[in-house]
């Protein structure tokens, strides 16, 4: 998954050797904190949040497939 999350943000930014992802496990969630560089936060959320909630609708959708929680954390 934390691979996933790596390819989209890569694809939507004008800087994709500057996004990073990384991943803090629990037992039934597990957080993706995703960091992009300061011009490409807004490539990230989208217009009105639409772009951060397609990519957390895909994490849900894939987490209820597996039985667990995803939650993707954007930040600066």
């Amino acid at each position: 998954m934390k691979s996933l999350v790596e390819q989209i943000a890569k694809s939507l930014v004008d800087s994709p050797d500057e996004v990073s992802v990384s991943e803090i496990e629990g037992e039934r969630t597990t957080v993706f904190e995703l960091r992009v560089a300061k011009n490409d936060i807004g490539k990230i959320i989208g217009k009105q949040g639409n772009t951060a909630r397609a990519i957390r609708s895909i994490l849900g959708a894939a987490g209820t497939k597996l039985g667990k929680r995803y939650v993707l954390e954007i930040l600066e």
